[in-house]
């Protein structure tokens, strides 16, 4: 006995599920982005960056966990001209806004091409430590597939020579 080849109609439903599947995923995806609310931790708290959540969706010079923990920035010079490097620097990457400067911190906003996910990128400028602490962090998600940690170590890279520091 010969089995019977599935009909057209049922190949037209799975792939209409499939679509409609995908379409939701997509529209998810698009609000749970454009929902993103910059998190209440942002900026210097007692003159510190705020330390990461236990999520691996950030890295962060100050963390004490090894796989969020990346080395921070040399500061070689006055203030306003590393914040000026740093300036340089982000403003040829693409998709980059710069949120908040004040005299010893900048935050900038990167969005990812696809559904315009934000992650907040922070340079606290310590004259004292003479040193750069960095953080970087996805404000949706659980896991960033190393984007932030990648992110910090291209800026790093394309920072003056002596300000680079040690690389993770």
């Amino acid at each position: 006995m010969a089995a019977t080849p599935p009909s057209p109609s049922w190949q037209r439903r799975l792939m209409w599920r499939l679509v409609h599947a995908v379409t939701v995923v997509l529209v998810l995806f698009t609000v749970l982005s454009m929902s993103s609310k910059p998190p209440s931790t942002l900026g210097l708290h007692s003159g510190r960056l705020a330390p990461c959540p236990i999520t691996p969706n950030c890295v962060s010079s100050l963390a004490e966990q090894a796989d969020q923990k990346v080395s921070p920035l040399i500061l070689d010079r006055p203030i306003s001209e590393a914040q000026a490097a740093v300036k340089q620097v982000i403003a040829g990457l693409t998709r980059t806004r710069l949120v908040r400067e004040e005299s010893n911190y900048l935050h900038f906003e990167f969005h990812s091409l696809i559904f315009r996910f934000v992650d907040d990128v922070e340079f606290h400028f310590d004259q004292a430590g003479k040193i750069i602490h960095i953080r970087s962090a996805s404000r949706v998600g659980h896991s960033d597939f190393g984007v932030n940690r990648r992110r910090l170590e291209t800026i790093r890279a394309l920072l003056p020579g002596t300000m680079q520091g040690q690389r993770e």
